[in-house]
């Protein structure tokens, strides 16, 4: 298979930049926030049949869904780069202020400088995690019932980011001979307008028939889709069938554990495709991108298996 080299800058506005990176955080964050406005003018979610077990009406109203979102885009962003940093590039706190990026001139801590790239997705989900806890506390509400809801939305942004990911040809996965291997460039030269190969390590960029006819090129995983269809697609249609059909937004933590759990085997089995961060360290077998993913299947197995009994068992045959 060919990487279909789509050019990551959509359009320049001036000097800045538009890429489809961002556009695609934007994308994810307005139909995220369009679905769970559905989801909240779906009471019968929530409390069918006025049943008196059931928890009762949704945790927001649509005013305070528009003020979350704020929080949320926060969470997301702060999150996702301090967990890279910590998670991943912890050295880039101590990095002397002379290697520190600029921006009109002025340098900027590393951890802060979120345009040079790198973002955590586990990261971003302990961000949210927090703003959710102190906007629920701020609003009277409970926040493991906002997380519920938050459950539903999150693959749809989780499958926009994964395929911005595969466009800027970035997170790929392992070498293999199989028919889905794809060569990946190195780098996009916005001055030239074309991606350009080369060896991960070392010097020496090339076009892509050249740098195929050096013989040097290797086939890998697009990881980044699999990524897409499972973190994603998938996962985004489990919810949304155990939502409408079993209506598990009744009984609290349901949808928080079928999202952690969710993600968690997705992305532990699609680490085996995934080339490691060479900066990463591993244990054993394991990948960092493994072990972060392990407390969240442990965490949402608990909160699933708390509320199991409502949802298939005896006692829930009479909710």
């Amino acid at each position: 298979m060919s990487f279909p080299e789509i050019d990551p800058v959509l359009i320049h506005l001036g000097p800045l930049p538009v890429r489809i990176y961002a556009l695609a955080y934007i994308v994810g964050i307005i139909l995220g926030w369009s679905y769970l406005g559905r989801l909240l003018r779906q009471p019968q979610l929530w409390n069918p049949r006025g049943s008196i077990r059931n928890p009762g009406s949704p945790p927001l109203d649509k005013e305070k869904l528009d003020d979350f979102v704020t929080w949320i885009i926060l969470g997301v962003i702060l999150g996702g780069r301090l967990g890279f940093v910590l998670f991943y590039r912890p050295e880039l706190i101590v990095e002397p202020p002379s290697a520190w990026p600029q921006i009109f001139g002025v340098p900027i801590w590393t951890p802060l400088a979120i345009w040079t790239g790198g973002m955590s997705f586990h990261g971003g989900l302990l961000g949210v995690a927090v703003v959710t806890f102190l906007f629920a506390r701020k609003r009277g509400t409970d926040p493991l019932r906002i997380g519920d809801l938050l459950a539903c939305a999150a693959p749809i942004g989780l499958f926009f980011g994964r395929l911005a990911n595969f466009i800027n040809a970035e997170l790929y996965g392992r070498a293999t001979d199989g028919p889905m291997g794809m060569v990946f460039p190195k780098l996009y030269d916005s001055e030239r307008g074309e991606w350009l190969y080369g060896p991960e390590d070392g010097p020496g960029l090339y076009p892509r028939e050249e740098w195929i006819e050096t013989g040097q090129a290797v086939a890998r995983h697009p990881s980044q889709l699999y990524e897409a269809a499972l973190e994603g697609l998938l996962l985004f249609i489990l919810l949304r069938i155990a939502v409408t059909r079993f209506r598990i937004l009744r009984f609290k933590g349901a949808a928080t554990g079928l999202f952690l759990a969710g993600y968690g085997l997705a992305r532990f089995t699609v680490e085996f495709f995934r080339e490691p961060d060479s900066y990463a360290a591993t244990l054993g077998f394991l990948t960092r991108g493994m072990l972060l993913s392990l407390p969240m299947i442990v965490l949402g197995l608990f909160l699933f298996y708390r509320v199991h009994p409502k949802l298939g068992g005896p006692k829930g045959a009479k909710a």
